[in-house]
């Protein structure tokens, strides 16, 4: 088995792994019925793109491009993921960190979600990335998941209540924070995903120069 293909099947086993043993701990962890605690599961960024990289990784050892998996073969989508993921672990680390000290199973399941899972993207990229994947209007595109995402939680949080950051909880610090909030982690999304189109177009021009 080749180092990509072994690279694939751990990520796809942490990744699954990870988002199973979360869904089990906030189940019996629950404050509310079990249909409310399932929607609240998917409203937490960390779990949607740590799911979207379950499903890249499947598609990848799966080998066919073929629906609802043929998203995942397209170009600009392994650096969108990564700088989401990216995102997922600098928030967490930043923001999220000094808030908890979570232990056992908890404490597990956290670094895989934010601190293993992102690092081990960051270096499959670095050694996957090809030029049809740093072309920025394929990676940019993908900015409409964070942004539908974040209209999603605003609206739901309006009627529901639950918000699942701190950061982002406009009953708690208001519209104005939380817009301040969303605009910083944007400017660092927007960092981060130049900074790989950038470093990604300066390595497949050297493997080009190489070849």
């Amino acid at each position: 088995m080749r180092n990509k293909e072994k690279t694939e099947w751990i990520a796809l086993i942490l990744g699954w792994f990870a988002i199973l043993a979360q869904f089990v701990l906030i189940i019996q962890n629950r404050q509310s019925d079990i249909p409310e605690t399932i929607l609240r599961f998917f409203s937490f960024f960390t779990i949607l793109t740590n799911f979207l990289l379950a499903l890249f990784f499947t598609a990848q050892i799966v080998g066919q491009p073929k629906f609802p998996l043929k998203w995942f073969f397209k170009g600009g989508t392994i650096t969108a993921l990564t700088s989401f993921i990216l995102i997922v672990g600098l928030v967490y680390q930043i923001a999220l960190r000094p808030l908890w000290a979570p232990t056992g199973l908890q404490w597990l399941v956290d670094e895989l979600l934010h601190t293993l899972i992102p690092l081990l993207m960051l270096a499959y990229w670095f050694f996957q990335v090809r030029a049809r994947d740093v072309k920025a209007s394929s990676v940019f595109k993908w900015l409409i998941y964070p942004i539908l995402y974040a209209v999603f939680i605003l609206i739901r949080g309006h009627f529901s209540g639950f918000y699942p950051y701190p950061f982002l909880n406009v009953r708690e610090i208001g519209y104005l924070k939380t817009m301040l909030n969303m605009g910083g982690v944007a400017s660092m999304t927007l960092v981060i995903m130049a900074a790989l189109v950038l470093l990604g177009k300066r390595k497949t021009k050297e493997l080009r120069t190489e070849n």
